[in-house]
């Protein structure tokens, strides 16, 4: 990672340009940055590097492109560079090589998947900490892998996407996982294959490689991609067999980090200790837990920290129980993968759903899920797509498709629902689609509904409202 004296050039000025350039001024670079939007490269003035809009192709004496996870491999610089034979890595790949500088390299354990990254991620960091480590989360959940090496820290559970594994050529975990894969970013890579290939990464050059027994592209990457050297290590919502961690009746079991796999087991921790509650969220328990075990991890501590652990905002959170129907907040499902995980935790379900589908199909997850519906009220662009398949699986469950022109959706959407709801259902906001055609981000969505039933708990209760005291 000799770089000093030498122009490396910065492919983007967003989050991560501001993440890179001072790394790159500390080696001794030359760093030049460049990106389509002006007034975001002014934001990086005064960082030590040359600012220059629109470049198309590196400058001639460019010996390296650090480009932010976003530009596509077909963007013009991108493929510029790469005909110069010119390196790209990512901002990730970069924070690989910088640790390797160190006297005493960070630990890294790698999520990926395409659903529950990041409460895999969340789970893993609470698990070392009541192990004692000093770990962080980092990566694709808002806080960079560069940053948390620059702060010195021991162990990092890491949460990459697939855009930030294509750009990455040595990263070499301690231990990694591909939770599962579903449609999701095909418009990005191409196909499933490619996305696949691209989850693959993580494996290349993993020590222990995780993966999910239960999902056949998380087995057949692991197969296609974890060199002969790695450990496998399985894990499966079923007793596990020996060289894997699983279930048995209640208990989060190990048969792998133990004397003897074929005779024995030790138990972790138990279904109580595992929220969100839901097979999907004990499934990522047990990645985190295999990544945790990987790295030394005691079972005692595995339990603490998943006792401890804080679900992030709009990951199938209870917003509030009103005249014995909950609601539930998952407004991070946003494909027809991640809603069906939220969807099977529930019995009784008043699904609000709706958004954009991305081209994915909701035939399945429709067909799956049929016989928990209550009923369904729809928002967002593709609404009429999931009540096509609601009237093909599910004919007998009322279905209540708001109109577009709504000044609350979300607001119209809870009271619809609160109609259909009787006490003991779940009332579930998961939209197996994006929020964009009608919400800044997810987490805007995730706030509206919590906002709606707030009021709705509110008016339940006879007190005022926020613009009346």
């Amino acid at each position: 990672m000799d770089v000093s004296g030498r122009h490396v050039l910065v492919a983007g000025a967003g989050v991560t340009g501001k993440s890179i350039v001072p790394v790159l001024t500390e080696l001794g670079a030359k760093v030049t940055v460049t990106d389509g939007n002006a007034e975001r490269l002014a934001e990086l003035d005064g960082l030590g590097a040359e600012l220059v809009p629109g470049l198309s192709e590196p400058p001639e004496d460019v010996v390296l492109v650090v480009t932010s996870p976003g530009w596509r491999p077909t963007s013009p610089l991108l493929v510029a560079a790469a005909e110069a034979g010119v390196e790209v890595i990512g901002d990730v790949e970069l924070a690989w090589r910088v640790g390797q500088l160190r006297d005493h390299p960070p630990a890294w354990l790698v999520v990926t998947g395409t659903n529950g990254k990041t409460t895999t991620v969340g789970m893993l960091e609470s698990i070392l900490k009541a192990a004692g480590s000093n770990a962080v989360a980092c990566g694709n959940i808002g806080y960079a892998a560069l940053d948390a090496v620059r702060a010195g820290y021991d162990v990092l559970a890491v949460e990459l996407s697939s855009f930030q594994l294509h750009w990455s050529s040595t990263l070499a975990p301690d231990a990694a996982v591909v939770l599962n894969l579903a449609e999701d970013h095909i418009d990005w890579h191409g196909s499933m294959a490619e996305y696949g290939a691209a989850k693959g990464r993580v494996y290349a050059r993993a020590k222990v490689a995780v993966h999910n027994a239960d999902d056949d592209w998380s087995t057949r990457i692991a197969a296609e991609h974890a060199p002969e050297s790695a450990r496998r290590v399985g894990f499966r919502l079923d007793t596990p067999r020996p060289g894997e961690l699983g279930l048995v009746e209640d208990l989060l079991v190990d048969r792998t980090f133990v004397a003897d796999p074929d005779t024995s087991a030790e138990a972790l921790a138990t279904l109580s200790d595992v929220r969100p509650a839901g097979p999907h969220n004990v499934s990522n328990a047990l990645a985190a837990a295999a990544l945790a075990r990987a790295h030394g991890v005691t079972p005692e501590a595995v339990a603490k920290g998943l006792r401890e652990y804080q679900p992030a905002p709009h990951r199938a959170v209870e917003v509030a129980e009103v005249a014995g129907v909950r609601y539930v907040n998952d407004s991070k499902a946003t494909n027809p993968h991640a809603a069906a995980g939220s969807l099977r935790a529930h019995e009784s379900i008043v699904w609000i759903a709706g958004g954009q589908l991305k081209g994915a199909s909701v035939d399945e997850l429709v067909r799956s899920i049929a016989g928990r519906l209550r009923g369904v009220v729809l928002l967002g662009v593709d609404s009429p797509v999931i009540a096509a398949a609601v009237a093909r699986h599910a004919p007998d469950v009322p279905v209540n498709s708001l109109r577009p022109g709504d000044d609350e959706p979300m607001t119209a959407a809870v009271s619809a629902a609160s109609a259909m709801a009787r006490p003991g259902d779940v009332v579930l906001l998961a939209p197996a689609a994006a929020s964009l055609d009608m919400f800044s981000s997810y987490g805007e969505r995730g706030d509206a509904f919590a906002a709606a039933v707030h009021v709705l708990r509110d008016d339940a209760a006879g007190e005022p409202s926020a613009d009346e005291s």
